[in-house]
This record gives C-alpha cells, structure tokens and sequence, in this order.
C-alpha cells in the first residue's frame, strides 16, 4: 500500500471558497486518485499533536511512509492558534525533523509572500506587524533546514523569497479537476464573456468595463463576493450586457456552461508578475479560452500555449480584440482544441503526480 503523511497546521474546510482553503483538499484527493493511503497531520495544534505522536509511533514500530507532503498556511506557522499565539513553538517543526531522521523526504508548498511587501499589515499594530513578519522568516529557516523540496505557485515568485536556498524551489501551480472533455459550443452571433474570482486593488478590470458597454453583441458577467463587490462598485459603471452575481460551488456549472470566453484581463501590478490564479487553471479545467493582459504570468502562459489571446492592459487593444472576435467566432473554438490538447497535464492530479515523481527516493 502507498502511504503519505499529509501536513496543513489548520483544520480542513470542506466549504472552503478562498484558494487557500480549497487546495489542501484538492491535493489530497488528488494522491488519493494516484492510490495513496493519507494520513493526515491536519487542524489546531492540540489535534496535530495527538496525530504525530501517534504516526511517530508507527513509524518507530517499523511503518513506512513514501513522502511527507505539507501545505502551508498563509499565517505563519507558529501562529495559525484562533489566538495566534505560539503555544506549540516545536510541535510541526519538531515533527520535520523527526521525519528527516527517519529518512522520510518532505516536500512542502509555500503559498503567499504577501507579508514581503509595503502593503502588508497596514492595519496592524507596528508591533503585530514586526513579530508576524519575525515567525514568518522564522518558517523560512525552517524550510531551508529541513524541507527538501519547497513548491511555489510560480518560480518568479521564487525570487523573492529570502533564507532559503533558490535550488530547493520547485513551481506547482495550482490544477484543476475536470477529467472529463467537454464538446465545444458553437457560437452564433453573441459572445459570452465570465470572470468568476476576487475583486479589488490586486484584481482592477475598469477598462474591460469600460469597452464592454460599447459592444452590445458582447456580455460579461461577473461573479465576485458580495461583500467585494459592495466595496468597489462605486469605481465601476454598469450597463445593460454587464451581470453581476454571487455564486459559488455548483452554482458555478450553469456560469461555465452559459460562457464562451474567460477573462483575466486585470491591470497588471508588481503582484501579476508571478502570481498563478486558481482561477486560470480552473478555466483550462472548463476549456474557456482566456483573454489576459501582457505583462501578467497568466498572460505570458495564455500565450505561450495559444489557449487564449494575451493584449496589453488597453482599451483600444481589448476593442480590436472584441472587434475581431465578433467577425471570426470560429477562433474561440480553435482555442478551446489548444486546451483540450493540454488540458490534462494542469489536473491536481497532474500536481500530485509532481509531488509523488520529485520525492520517492
């Protein structure tokens, strides 16, 4: 039987909506799918306790396990209690290097360093914000000593990060779960345009609002968070062919079914540059040729693998673009064999698989 540890110093939530919430449980099932029994060292730190004393039991009775696998929290590691205290300051790590010394190679998936910015914690206390970013190099040393293979959702992230050692860094970007093709949706008059994920500072769409509203053959729909979107509608100008909604989970299958073309097409910023949106490959997932901007990784990816149409962050580039679209609406299904062709190599099963190649010794 193949057997892992699976390690996230959080509770699971199986209704989780934000990406970092939704990948655990995705990489999980995924080495399920691969025929991995998971053992899991998952929840509040009083839980992973009572489960690494029990599989360091295991292990000194003689069990093997093929790999440590960890998704990381977008807290610091010592402080992911509900009162964000390090109450367990050698718990996780201790178990590291437990794991180490028994020969088990661990790869862990490091997944934001939001905290390395100026922007980070403005809302916080000049000293909350200092012993945040402290526990935060704190885990980065961590990783260098102890972890052999540290992911990230893009090798320009790598860049970067401090502490640890660049030839540890691996790129694993997110995936998606789709298996099975879909059959392409002729278009006959009318574009279907759908962009589902976050809205604000990191996620600014003003120009693609902007040309929209001069193409009534053309509609767009957006699906955000309500709370989201009440933040930042009094920067966007609705019309007639613009929709917004609040779905999530299996309210999302009519979305896709309904759309043509995906959308990221975002003003791009310093954060675009090596950020790799869950939503880019769930878009693959559902075979929606993606428009995006240059100068963004989503972009430089649509275009390298022809899947979509990458543009600058202009208005009179995205009107050419719609212009074209609308006189040749064959090209959107020419786009959508592209991602069928490499639909399956961006799976989370694909990821797993990753993982499983990079760390059986």
């Amino acid at each position: 039987m193949k057997k892992i540890i699976f390690h996230h110093p959080l509770p699971l939530d199986v209704n989780a909506t934000s990406a970092s919430g939704i990948r655990p449980l995705k990489m999980i099932k995924a080495f399920e799918r691969l025929g991995y029994e998971v053992t899991q060292v998952t929840g509040y730190a009083k839980e992973r306790k009572k489960k690494i004393n029990n599989i360091k039991k295991r292990i000194q009775n003689g069990e093997t396990f093929d790999f440590l696998y960890s998704e990381s929290s977008t807290q610091p590691t010592l402080l992911t209690e509900k009162n964000h205290l390090p109450k367990y300051p050698f718990l996780d790590f201790g178990f590291f290097k437990f794991c180490k010394k028994y020969g088990i190679k661990i790869g862990l998936f490091y997944r934001d360093i939001y905290w390395l910015f100026s922007e980070y914690g403005q809302e916080l206390s000049f000293w909350k914000r200092n012993i945040a970013k402290f526990f935060y190099k704190y885990d980065l040393k961590k990783y260098n000593e102890l972890v052999d293979i540290v992911y990230v959702p893009s090798m320009q992230m790598a860049k970067y990060i401090p502490i640890v050692n660049q030839n540890k860094f691996k790129a694993l970007p997110p995936g998606h779960d789709d298996y099975e093709f879909f059959v392409a949706k002729n278009i006959t008059d009318k574009i279907e345009l759908l962009y589902i994920g976050g809205l604000g500072s990191h996620y600014q769409m003003h120009k693609l609002f902007t040309v929209v509203k001069k193409f009534p053959k053309i509609h767009f729909t957006l699906c955000t968070r309500e709370n989201e979107w009440q933040n930042a509608k009094s920067e966007y100008e609705l019309s007639e062919n613009i929709s917004i909604v609040h779905k999530s989970g299996d309210e999302l299958k009519e979305l896709y079914a309904n759309a043509d073309v995906a959308m990221l097409f975002v003003k791009p910023q310093e954060y675009w540059e090596f950020a790799a949106p869950v939503k880019l490959y769930e878009y693959i997932g559902k075979e929606k040729p993606i428009i995006a901007s240059k100068g963004t990784l989503a972009g430089k990816f649509v275009e390298e693998n022809n899947i979509g149409w990458t543009i600058e962050y202009k208005e009179k580039a995205l009107e050419k673009l719609f212009k074209k679209l609308l006189e040749e609406l064959a090209e959107v299904k020419l786009k959508q064999e592209n991602i069928q062709l490499l639909k399956i190599k961006h799976s989370w099963e694909a990821r797993a698989k990753t993982v499983e190649k990079d760390l059986i010794v």
